[in-house]
């Protein structure tokens, strides 16, 4: 079993072959490694080159050593960092002399970064920016990963403890010291304002929820029509390479296939349908349900229209609260009518303008990325219980049943940060992480 005693090393700089790789070293063994190894611990945060050597004496090879002390370290113990050449056989050597140590192992997935919040470095919700920040793949999420990883919500959640502590001890005060002159003759109702406007705050916090939830996993839109709409034809123009097979089989596409694109910084998930329409094949039918599920959960409907057919779907097949945009396939087929968006996967025309209608719903929807927003679940799940606790709050409440529920409410929040009960996740959330990490 895995324990914080042990010293613990790991590749930190992707994959090998590459021009450099970073071994990176935490633990009491730290000053014990880069002895060995190297001879003598370099000044502390200066990089000194030196001759890596195994423990029977022989060159591993010649690269950078860095020291950090504890607690001033990313892990808050003492750690150290060997640049060498990033050859397969050189890291694998210097992993072989460095776990031949007492007590040192390699890592496990997350665990560097998990010392960090264990030693009080960051806390949860940092630990998850970090997780997204590795992980973005657009501007939109780097931009939500970098301020959540920054502490700026920590920051909000903190604030709103503190507010809640503040509550408890005037509350606290009035059934204390009710006969002291510096304390309210109405507390509960001064408490009960302050209440009021941090319930309103967190309750408008949350409901940006579904702009966190398409930072985190996209921003979907679904391609409808009926068969040899052009939907397959359209996903392999947008995705600019063939995902989907395209045929003039009727029902060619049975399943769902997804793609993800960046369109203004703001991640979309693009999904190919079936095309839908009254069939007796029992596969077929099997498509046409996945493909009214995708429909019912897309946050924009495509609806193909082939411009050399009058066949298009009913309101009742695009059922859903999400906008449909009609679009004219196949114009170069066809004639579309006036202020149709009509496309060709064969000749471009009108590609651009679709992704541009895209980008433009996608990023109304997704909001400003500049703006805090709750990104993980059970940040918002958290934060909807300690709505419910406080929303129990009257100002005919006994003063100490009332400080009672703020203290349960401040619990809840608690965990947000990782300060309160939070061991059972714990697993979940590093997991995450890759192993240098």
């Amino acid at each position: 079993m895995a324990t914080m005693n042990e010293t613990i090393v790991a590749l930190s700089s992707g994959g090998l072959p590459s021009g450099v790789a970073v071994l990176r070293l935490s633990g009491t063994m730290a000053t014990v490694a880069i002895r060995t190894l190297a001879g003598s611990v370099p000044p502390e945060r200066r990089a000194s080159l030196r001759v890596l050597k195994d423990h029977d004496g022989q060159i591993i090879d010649r690269g950078i050593v860095v020291f950090f002390p504890g607690p001033d370290s990313v892990t808050g113990e003492d750690l150290a960092e060997f640049h060498l050449h990033g050859g397969k056989a050189v890291v694998a050597a210097c992993l072989a002399a460095l776990t031949a140590l007492p007590d040192v192992r390699l890592a496990q997935p997350g665990e560097f970064t998990r010392r960090s919040f264990i030693n009080g470095r960051i806390d949860l919700t940092e630990a998850e920016g970090l997780a997204d920040l590795l992980a973005a793949e657009t501007e939109g999420q780097r931009r939500q990963a970098v301020m959540q990883a920054g502490g700026e919500t920590r920051a909000l959640y903190e604030g709103w403890m503190k507010r809640l502590t503040f509550c408890r001890a005037m509350l606290e005060a009035d059934f204390d010291f009710a006969d002291e002159d510096d304390v309210s003759d109405d507390v509960a109702a001064d408490v009960s304002r302050e209440i009021s406007d941090l319930l309103a705050e967190m309750r408008g916090y949350v409901s940006h929820a579904h702009q966190g939830e398409i930072f985190r996993n996209g921003f979907s839109v679904a391609i409808a029509g009926v068969p040899n709409a052009g939907k397959s034809s359209l996903m392999n123009a947008l995705a600019r390479r063939d995902v989907a097979i395209v045929s003039d089989i009727p029902g060619t596409t049975r399943d769902l296939i997804e793609v993800s694109l960046d369109l203004r910084g703001i991640p979309v998930r693009l999904i190919d349908t079936a095309g839908l329409r009254d069939s007796p094949d029992r596969i077929e039918q099997l498509g046409m349900d996945r493909a009214r599920e995708a429909l019912s959960h897309a946050g924009l409907v495509l609806h193909l229209v082939p411009s050399d057919d009058a066949m298009e779907l009913t309101l009742n097949d695009l059922a859903n609260e999400a906008p449909v945009l009609k679009v004219r396939s196949k114009s170069d087929l066809g004639t579309a009518q006036d202020g149709e968006l009509a496309i060709s996967t064969r000749t471009g025309e009108g590609l651009d303008e679709l992704v541009e209608r895209i980008a433009q719903i996608a990023a109304e929807a997704a909001g400003d990325p500049s703006q805090l927003v709750p990104v993980h679940t059970r940040q918002r799940d958290i934060i909807g219980q300690a709505i419910l606790v406080l929303s129990d709050c009257q100002d005919d409440l006994p003063l100490e049943i009332y400080a009672e529920v703020l203290r349960s409410a401040s619990e809840r929040l608690g965990a947000l940060t990782g300060q309160r009960g939070v061991e059972d996740m714990l697993d979940v959330i590093f997991s995450q992480f890759c192993i240098g990490k």
